[in-house]
């Protein structure tokens, strides 16, 4: 069957799926259809499940409306404050472990560039065979790249927003195509600004000005910009050349025949995800294959590959460049499984296929890889990225691994100038081998880790502990050595989540991995960890809270549904609340992900009765009498969001500040609450904030109040009417700013989820700032 571009005619459609016994249907609805244990979200394999679900339906046209106005609010500290404007974050590490690449790129005008996309830290660099790697990313910029490319004479394009659905990127959104002529020392937007995820860019081996660009749309929302896009002018305009054949199928992956680069393949990929149910598949995923540039698209095997299919999820596809008829087609069903589905192979161009067997090393989340590698010498030895990295040399046949690198691969590339040299890019970063696989080394600098959370001692400001997506619980300083950028290692942990310090013992620490899996370390000659016990647990957050009582050394809390608090620095424990939740109603499956449960814990350090607790359905309960009772406050007041931090004032426990995360998509909904009579009464104190989740509050000893958000780090002198909050600093990376830590005297510490960590000294507050929420009026919308 052959369509004429750019969309497949409906008669045509119709025809196809009557031909192989499918009906065209539509997706299901959470609020309409019945409880579907295939799609419902089963235990939470990907930490993007939290971020997403933390920030209600992210819309990626809401997150680039978030970034210009943190840019307005930097334009107006500049004209209020230029010193907080000057002010310069230093980095703080990690620099050794690395986080996830989504694409990479070989420059084919200079020797030994290879470009990184960083799935939540931006572009970077390296231009010695991935020895070591710096950033080439304005940090004023979305830092979600999902796909790079390089044409013949060096201009390089970046698609922003990654395409990997279980990913963090997904929650901060991309804003479009952007091209660099210089190396990346400067980038330009060039369209496609509402597709929120670049699946894959190519570029045409011989002619600069022909770019395809792989389109997959948002993940929450159906429409937008979807689909297969050509550029034959380099980049300065876009047309859409094949749409999916509803409004939730995009583009995901293309490969070319490089004798004939008319002859294009374009998987297609019909996803969609909604807060209870994630449909990783449908009737509009497939494979289509032009002969002409793009003017016409035939389907390739729908028997195998769709469309008209409603198991059919993530396809991968690659030609082999040493022999352009041996085609490879991987499939991944719509729960991101191979089984039923596979890894299939043609030798004659894709006229008859062969079923290899399963796509190996796909665990249940194949939608997380979805791509296939061919070994440019040897069309026969194929490389799969799944969970570990897996090589066939005949054909596909059968597969072993390939060890010595992290988890969880996304990206390979040769370099056609040196034989044997290839890269790769996984959730542990950049890797190169010179013998084609055989061994693997990492490169250094590679500052685009995702933290989710931070400590810092007390007792000594130099030593920081962090939690790692995919990559531990770790700290910067080993027994013995002195803290460094570059000398970060784990001390435990799967994901690293929650981590904390004593506050006057730092020799004894706390790690947490998903779902509160925590001990407590004393550190000793030999790093063990005692599990926490006797916590009452029936549902637990994806990162459950751990903290101690403001003002002390041996009371901490640990949440679950409930309140649990120990008194011997986390050795014994006991439940101190009744459920604090909504009950667990909302919990669409007792497997699924457990929603209605603790994501902050605050206890009053003036006051070792009082204790705040907030939960991720939107609920706030406080004690005044240690757990004896307790009490829901701001009721029809605060908004019904996840609520992200509770901050007690050390010197009033009735001054307590409330953050929200939520992206506000076009209401008024503030994100920053404060009480000054333990939750009577309430003020809505985000003022000129952008719309954007606030993930932490820290206050500064001086009056000051700072908030971490997805799209920086802000200050406000004066939280008394509207205050206006003005941006900390102008050269933090805009990956989102997931946690904070204070010291006295002004010392910011914040970590960044795609930019490792980031220190700051807050320069001292102007004369007259506590006016400040009267120089202007700010619309928060």
């Amino acid at each position: 069957m052959t369509l004429s571009r750019v969309t497949p005619p409906v008669a045509l459609l119709v025809s196809l799926l009557l031909a192989i016994g499918l009906v065209l249907a539509t997706l299901p609805s959470t609020t309409a259809a019945p409880f579907d244990p295939r799609t419902a979200i089963g235990p939470l394999a990907e930490p993007a499940d939290w971020m997403n679900s933390a920030r209600g339906l992210p819309d990626g046209r809401a997150y680039a409306a978030a970034l210009d106005a943190a840019g307005e609010v930097e334009a107006l500290t500049a004209d209020l404050d230029p010193a907080l404007a000057a002010a310069e974050w230093t980095l703080m590490g990690p620099t050794n472990i690395g986080g996830r690449v989504t694409d990479l790129a070989v420059d084919p005008t200079r020797p030994d560039t290879v470009w990184v996309a960083a799935a939540s830290g931006g572009v970077w660099r390296s231009d010695d065979a991935g020895a070591t790697v710096q950033p080439a990313w304005p940090d004023d910029l979305t830092p979600a790249i999902g796909a790079l490319a390089v044409t013949i004479d060096g201009v390089l394009f970046a698609g922003t927003g990654e395409a990997n659905p279980g990913g963090g990127s997904f929650t901060f959104g991309g804003t479009g195509m952007y091209r660099s002529t210089d190396a990346g020392a400067t980038w330009e937007h060039v369209g496609l600004d509402d597709t929120a995820a670049f699946g894959r860019i190519l570029v045409h081996p011989t002619d600069p000005d022909v770019i395809w660009a792989a389109a997959a749309g948002h993940l929450y929302l159906p429409g937008g910009q979807r689909g297969l896009y050509r550029s034959t002018d380099g980049g300065d305009s876009w047309e859409l050349v094949l749409e999916g054949l509803n409004d939730t199928t995009g583009a995901v992956d293309l490969a070319m025949d490089p004798t004939d680069p008319d002859r294009v393949y374009v998987a297609m990929w019909d996803h969609l995800r909604e807060p209870e149910i994630r449909t990783y598949g449908g009737v509009g995923s497939g494979l289509w294959e032009t002969l002409d540039g793009g003017e016409t698209w035939s389907v390739v095997n729908a028997g195998d590959f769709g469309p008209g299919n409603a198991d059919i999820g993530r396809i991968g596809v690659a030609v082999a460049p040493s022999s352009p008829d041996v085609i490879y087609v991987s499939v991944i069903d719509t729960f991101g499984r191979s089984s039923g589905n596979g890894l299939f192979r043609s030798v004659n161009g894709g006229s008859t296929w062969e079923r290899m067997g399963s796509v190996p090393s796909q665990s249940s989340f194949g939608w997380w890889f979805g791509r296939i590698f061919v070994d440019p010498a040897d069309a026969d030895r194929v490389w799969i990225p799944g969970v570990s990295l897996s090589v066939s040399s005949n054909g596909g046949a059968s597969f072993s691994s390939s060890g010595g690198v992290h988890a969880d691969q996304h990206a390979m590339v040769w370099d056609p100038a040196v034989e044997g040299r290839v890269y790769l890019g996984n959730d542990g970063g950049l890797y190169r081998s010179d013998v084609n696989g055989g061994s693997w080394q990492k490169a250094t600098g590679e500052a685009w880790t995702q933290l989710y959370t931070l400590d810092v001692s007390d007792t000594d400001p130099s030593k920081l502990l962090a939690g790692l997506q995919d990559n531990g619980c770790v700290r910067n300083h080993s027994l013995g050595s002195a803290p460094a950028i570059d000398g970060w290692d784990s001390f435990g942990c799967g994901d690293g989540l929650e981590v904390q310090f004593n506050p006057t013992v730092d020799s004894t620490i706390y790690g947490c991995s998903q779902y509160g899996a925590c001990s407590r370390y004393a550190l000793g000659g030999e790093l063990v960890g005692t599990p926490f016990v006797g916590t009452s647990v029936a549902r637990i957050n994806w990162m459950a809270p751990v903290e101690y009582h403001g003002g002390s050394s041996t009371t901490m809390y640990y949440g679950s549904e409930r309140v649990n608090v120990s008194h011997d620095t986390g050795l014994t424990w006991q439940a101190i609340s009744p459920d604090l939740t909504g009950g667990g109603e909302l919990e669409i499956d007792p497997a699924g992900y457990p929603y209605q449960t603790l994501t902050t814990i605050a206890g009053a350090a003036s006051d070792p009765s009082v204790v705040w607790a907030g939960s991720d359905d939107g609920l706030v309960h406080r004690t005044v009498d240690g757990g004896e009772t307790w009490e829901r406050v701001g009721e029809g007041v605060l908004p019904g969001d996840w609520v992200t931090r509770i901050t007690i004032d050390p010197a009033d426990a009735d001054v307590v500040y409330v953050t929200f995360s939520g992206f506000r998509t076009g209401d008024d909904a503030a994100r920053v609450f404060l009480t000054r009579d333990g939750g009577e009464t309430w003020a809505d104190v985000s003022g000129n904030l952008p719309a954007a989740p606030v993930n932490d509050l820290v206050l500064v000893g001086d009056g000051r109040v700072v908030v971490a958000t997805d799209v920086g780090v802000f200050v406000t002198s004066g939280v008394a009417g509207d205050p206006v909050w003005l941006a900390v600093g102008g050269n933090l990376p805009k990956a989102p700013a997931m946690d904070l830590d204070v010291q006295p005297g002004g010392l910011l510490t914040v970590a960044t989820f795609g930019r490792s960590a980031w220190r700051v000294q807050l320069p001292s507050a102007p004369a007259g700032s506590s006016a400040l929420s009267s120089v202007l009026a700010v619309d928060n919308g």
